[in-house]
């Protein structure tokens, strides 16, 4: 998606309010929450800090550009899906894109690694167990949880 966007518009509210991409959240708007979270040329950013215009040109991925060209799950969300990783699913789409950049470099990862990687990320419901299940899943299939 290109479009135009005022110069004042955070990344978030560009892509909820002009590109009608709808799964980053508006959560605590300082950055630290991370249910904003969207990848930036393949880094994590709190969508909610970062001002549209300072990503011109940049490639952005949202939770939903995650999956298969098929419009099927990736195999991370394919994960989350089957460990229950979502309760209420306020802060899934931060988690998954936050894992999907962690699991990406097809490392395997302690599960104290993926406590630190998704430190930015708060879930209210889950406790994490769920969460950090599905990844470890993933991790194991030796899916980079990006399709």
């Amino acid at each position: 998606v290109t479009a135009r966007g005022a110069p004042h518009l955070t990344l978030l509210r560009w892509l909820r309010d002009v590109a009608h991409v709808t799964d980053p959240k508006y959560g605590c708007g300082e950055g630290v929450c991370g249910a904003c979270t969207v990848l930036v040329d393949g880094e994590p950013t709190s969508s909610c800090i970062v001002l549209a215009a300072q990503v011109t040109g940049a490639s952005i991925t949202t939770a939903s550009g995650l999956g298969e060209d098929d419009g099927s799950l990736s195999p991370l969300q394919r994960a989350f899906h089957e460990h229950h990783a979502a309760q209420c699913g306020f802060c899934t789409p931060g988690m998954i894109v936050a894992a999907a950049a962690l699991v990406s470099d097809g490392r395997s990862h302690t599960r104290e690694d993926l406590r630190e990687a998704l430190h930015g990320n708060l879930c209210r419901c889950t406790g994490y167990g769920p969460i950090l299940d599905a990844i470890e899943a993933a991790c194991a299939k030796g899916d980079s949880g990006v399709a």
